[in-house]
């Protein structure tokens, strides 16, 4: 195949997957902005007068994706909140639209400052319900915010686990060991491999924490130097063998030999002729079924797994 021809493909092929990730929004600008007026938020959520129950003593944080906001738990928050627990959920990361002056898009900027405001809102949440710990549930790039707070923000205590302000994380398609983009990542360094800029097209197909969960990228090798798993915190990590957008959807599972708290599962374990997609972690009965038996040992007793 002549050069210019396989050029030609690969540029067509990068700027059909780049649409599809780009579809629906403008470009970003590089600095974060102040949140607009009004939050996304779900009903029921972030009632800070919310008073923890004996049987769900810590308060549920429910930390959304890249390009999403707390919207993304219209399904599982409800579910939670019915069972009895304080629900929680944070936007965070927002990034202004160029284009679209006074418009954010959300779970888009720095992942170390994001998992600041997470960490900020965690210390909200613990002084208004009392309680000393909460449970976090993270969806693709929230799993990461979460680790990073927990493990360089105050989210832990190294000295004394049993001082942790997280008791468990559970975490869904999270890009826990970065993500290929369903190869596009591959496609961007073959693109630079033909002397072509290849990297001058990263801001355009992904934003800051978009660029910032590509397999290998500085902000992982550092959350990960040292062990994935944090003393005194059971995990619960879910994956979908389906998902395209956390790939290869293995990368999610932390790489530890601590069976007792750290449980890596994939949604086919429960239900194997699931079909969820990446988005489908966050809606789909069987990955929601997981979050509530991972929260709560007692709910898989006594419910069926929704296959």
């Amino acid at each position: 195949m002549a050069i210019t021809t396989r050029v030609a493909r690969v540029l067509c092929a990068l700027a059909a997957t780049s649409a599809v990730i780009l579809a629906g929004t403008s470009v970003a600008s590089a600095e974060p902005v102040a949140p607009p007026v009004p939050i996304p938020t779900v009903e029921g959520t972030n009632d800070f007068g919310c008073v923890p129950s004996p049987e769900h003593p810590r308060p549920v944080v429910l930390i959304h994706g890249t390009k999403m906001d707390s919207t993304t738990w219209t399904v599982l928050a409800p579910q939670l909140i019915e069972q009895g627990y304080c629900v929680f959920a944070p936007n965070y990361g927002a990034v202004g639209l160029l284009l679209e002056p006074g418009k954010v898009v959300w779970g888009s900027g720095d992942i170390p400052e994001s998992a600041r405001e997470v960490g900020g809102f965690v210390d909200e949440v613990l002084a208004a319900t009392g309680a000393s710990q909460v449970d976090i549930v993270g969806h693709s790039q929230g799993g990461i915010v979460a680790r990073q707070y927990m493990k360089f923000d105050g989210g832990m205590d190294p000295a004394d686990p049993s001082r942790n302000k997280v008791h468990s994380l559970v975490t869904l398609g999270a890009t826990n060991h970065g993500t290929t983009f369903g190869g596009l990542q591959e496609l961007a360094k073959l693109v630079t491999s033909l002397g072509l800029p290849g990297d001058a097209i990263t801001p355009l197909t992904w934003n800051m924490a978009g660029a910032q969960q590509l397999v290998g990228s500085p902000v992982l090798v550092n959350l990960n130097a040292g062990g994935d798993a944090l003393p005194g915190v059971d995990y619960t990590v879910i994956a979908t063998r389906d998902d395209q957008i956390s790939t290869p959807p293995e990368l999610t599972f932390l790489r530890t030999g601590d069976t007792e708290s750290v449980h890596n599962l994939w949604v086919q374990d429960i239900c194997p002729g699931a079909t969820t997609g990446h988005l489908g972690l966050v809606t789909d009965p069987a990955p929601n079924y997981m979050v509530l038996s991972a929260l709560d040992p007692e709910y898989a007793s006594t419910h069926d797994a929704p296959c």
